[in-house]
């Protein structure tokens, strides 16, 4: 019932930025934690970046100083901005939350390509 739905990523000069949304419906309540996971091809899925209902943050140290993770003003939806994007951020990007009760959901996962 509660799905995860992530905007389209793209095709991105080294350089430039791009914003990634995610949107949940099928909720009745707030997720504890709303994530960003990335996975490149011959690589493990790892951390991006998170946020909790209290505003805290966390980052990898790859992206941190160029990516900005935050709530939206619409229930349970979370937001990446990265800037400064280099051709090793390419990979396919997936949204992750935890409800009250520890149940994880996924999106469906959004292509980002870094050119240069």
């Amino acid at each position: 019932q509660v799905q995860l739905v992530e905007s389209v990523g793209g095709l991105v000069q080294a350089g430039g930025s791009l914003r990634l949304s995610c949107a949940a419906s099928g909720t009745a309540f707030s997720f504890n934690a709303m994530r960003w996971y990335r996975q490149a091809p011959g690589n493990k899925r790892e951390l991006v970046a998170g946020i909790t209902n209290d505003g805290s943050t966390n980052y990898a140290d790859s992206v941190k100083g160029r990516f900005t993770i935050s709530r939206g003003h619409a229930k349970n939806t979370v937001y990446l901005q990265m800037n400064s994007l280099k051709p090793e951020d390419t990979a396919v990007y997936y949204c992750n939350a935890e409800d009250p009760w520890q149940h994880g959901y996924w999106g469906q996962g959004t292509q980002v390509t870094v050119s240069s």
